[in-house]
């Protein structure tokens, strides 16, 4: 996969049709330009996400999301060629009115729906979930951070975790479940997590107490309980798992199904017990809170592979297989050298 730069263009990762890893190519796209609110910023690395994965192929483990994402992303080809959602990098530019950042500043963040971050450089609003990158991180491990811990941060907050509480993390191994690990964990709770085996080193090194199997055990026949359980795993057993609930627990559901949202409502309103299905909000202040856990050591890097831009269509195949530790980057620019500091 090779592309040559020309006069006014940079690279960048693009597709023009839904469908598999194959449909992702280089090629010179026009260089964005940032207006008076804006920054424009190198991208040096990239989380390749299973979004990314789901809007290249437009297949959705969550169904009803399907025909409001076609009309949004476009029903016949996508209208945004370069995915991306999550990056790190350096500030090249920044408009006349822009005051929280400077050329030379490194930072790392969200690019939300506008996506782009497949490409060398990418323009977004000062206001966008942007901030310093954390200085005990490389590009790369930074990348990593803003879809897990956003969303982790918001549902474990969500969560009014208290010290000593028992959670249950359903679907642990994957980048919101690895976060919400340590979030919780850092937030005084035993944590359980329930995942395929492969991962069990991984989440008891994040800060597990206790792992389940999930091709060996169903962890709603166990007759434990909790205090919270953060499910993330599209088509799991609602009525199971909100019964594992101590009286006043807390069920949180990352990837709710259409009939999870209408009984969510009815379990909160009609039982001791609450439902949360609210998707997180991505925001500058919660992604400054994360880059002082992470400073603090409270939240680690989990980055399974690091893949050269050229290498996209690996890469995708890599979070399709579902076999990844932790979260699949990749570098943005001419050498893999870009994953360092």
């Amino acid at each position: 996969m090779t592309c040559k730069r020309s006069h006014g263009f940079v690279k960048a990762v693009i597709y023009s049709r839904y469908g598999g890893p194959e449909v992702l190519h280089l090629a010179d796209v026009p260089m964005p330009v940032p207006g008076d609110q804006d920054v424009l910023i190198r991208v040096r690395a990239a989380e390749t996400t299973k979004s990314d994965c789901e809007l290249r192929s437009f297949r959705y483990s969550v169904k009803w999301l399907w025909l409001p994402l076609r009309i949004a992303v476009g029903i016949r080809r996508p209208r945004r060629r370069v995915l991306g959602g999550y990056f790190a990098g350096e500030v090249v530019s920044v408009g006349g009115r822009v005051t929280r950042f400077a050329p030379g500043d490194q930072v790392y963040g969200s690019a939300s729906l506008r996506l782009g971050a497949y490409g060398e450089y990418l323009v977004l609003p000062e206001r966008a979930a942007i901030a310093p990158k954390p200085r005990n991180m490389t590009f790369a491990e930074a990348a990593a951070v803003p879809l897990g811990g956003l969303n982790a941060l918001h549902f474990m907050r969500r969560a009014s975790i208290k010290p000593g509480e028992q959670v249950l993390i359903n679907g642990a191994g994957g980048s919101i479940g690895a976060h919400a690990i340590q979030i919780a964990h850092s937030f005084g709770a035993q944590v359980t997590a329930v995942d395929h085996g492969i991962k069990e080193d991984l989440v008891r090194r994040l800060g597990a107490s206790d792992f389940i199997d999930y091709t060996t055990d169903d962890v709603t026949t166990t007759g434990r309980r909790f205090d919270v359980i953060f499910d993330m795993v599209p088509g799991s057993p609602y009525r199971r798992l909100v019964g594992m609930l101590q009286p006043g627990g807390r069920y949180l559901n990352g990837n709710p199904r259409l009939a999870v949202l209408v009984r969510s409502v009815l379990t909160t309103r009609f039982t001791d017990k609450t439902v949360t299905v609210a998707f997180a909000p991505e925001t500058k202040e919660a992604l400054a809170t994360i880059t002082e856990m992470i400073e603090a050591s409270k939240i680690q890097s989990i980055v399974d592979r690091v893949y050269p831009m050229s290498e996209v269509t690996a890469a995708h195949r890599r979070v399709e297989t579902e076999q990844r530790l932790g979260a699949v980057v990749i570098t943005i620019g001419e050498a893999d050298e870009l994953a360092g500091r």
